[in-house]
């Protein structure tokens, strides 16, 4: 793998609302680290580029082996902000030893993707970075969980503005996400189950005190906390309607409720909730956290540059250094 940093990170999807502002965001916590918009719209692009500063512009053409690049371009990460059906973009990355972080692959979807890192295990370091809003929920999770002895239940709830949908790629991702099957995974007393219909919804308490009715949802989360604790009841729930702020007359939020069951420190067991919340909706705490991602594979912060393999967030990235990141653009925790 090329650990040479000053080969520019490939953003695409760069110029849509989430990749735009996660090239924003790589600016601020990586000032000198060349970046290259991508994306099919090139006045989309460089107009994104003029923005962020210090960054170029590339056409991407998705169907073809090469993205429809120059010979013998060359770049140090690939971020994709859209699904690839091809999965060009990743092969073009394992060939180049680049770094590849994925946002858009469902649970039930990563098939794929595993077997092309199976058959070129050495090539590149993947970030299978398809959790909620990249990692957003688990990786705080994973901090407040630092609170047990021994965990017991993880409990997750997300909720998105039916306003706060994101641009046409990331409603084209929602779309197929939640349709393509009508079952979700969930791990129950130790056991993985699928669940559809009245067993996988509930009801609980939003973060302004109104009652949320929430559906079970399956992004890679499950994957990831499942395999970072000894939890033996894993769920994440989602809900898509008005978030709190918005039923107050305001803008929309992003919000995400946490509650973790287990042994704590002084020998009780009990119960603790968090509640994140960012005003501003989902795309400026993905974008975040996709920028954590791209520094951690690329060694900018948290260790040196990674080596070839198969990630998950929580294998690269500090959780109390992700929580402090999200703290930083105004996400808004409380513990219940």
């Amino acid at each position: 793998m090329s650990t040479n940093t000053q080969q520019p990170v490939l953003i695409i999807g760069g110029s849509g609302l989430v990749g735009s502002q996660a090239a924003k965001m790589l600016r601020r916590l990586q000032p000198d680290l060349p970046i290259t918009i991508g994306g099919r719209d090139l006045a989309r692009a460089d107009a994104v580029a003029r923005e962020v500063g210090g960054a170029d512009t590339a056409r991407i053409d998705l169907e073809r082996p090469d993205l429809g690049l120059p010979a013998g371009k060359s770049f140090s990460a690939i971020a994709m902000f859209l699904k690839d059906d091809t999965l060009n973009s990743l092969r073009y990355a394992q060939a180049r030893g680049a770094a590849y972080l994925g946002i858009s692959t469902a649970l039930f979807e990563i098939g794929p993707e595993v077997g092309f890192y199976v058959a070129r295990p050495g090539s590149a370091p993947i970030l299978m970075d398809s959790l909620w809003l990249a990692g957003a929920a688990t990786l705080p999770a994973l901090h407040f969980a630092r609170e047990f002895r021994t965990l017991e239940a993880i409990e997750i709830a997300a909720v998105l503005d039916e306003e706060d949908l994101g641009g046409p790629a990331a409603y084209a991702d929602f779309e197929r996400m939640t349709k393509v099957t009508a079952s979700a995974l969930r791990l129950e007393d130790g056991k993985w189950r699928w669940v559809q219909g009245a067993d996988a919804a509930r009801t609980l308490v939003g973060v302004d005190g109104a009652e949320l009715r929430v559906q079970a949802y399956a992004p890679l989360d499950l994957m990831s906390l499942a395999g970072a604790t000894d939890a033996r009841s894993i769920r994440f729930d989602l809900a898509v309607g008005q978030s709190a702020t918005r039923r107050r007359g305001e803008p929309f939020s992003t919000e995400i409720i946490i509650e973790l069951v287990g042994q704590q420190r002084d020998g009780t067991t009990g119960r603790v909730r968090y509640e994140l919340v960012h005003p501003a909706g989902q795309a400026p705490v993905t974008a975040q956290c996709v920028a954590v991602g791209l520094e951690r594979l690329l060694g900018l912060a948290g260790g040196p540059p990674v080596a070839p393999g198969l990630y998950l967030p929580h294998v690269l990235i500090d959780p109390a250094y992700m929580v402090r990141r999200l703290e930083e653009i105004g996400t808004r925790i409380r513990r219940v």
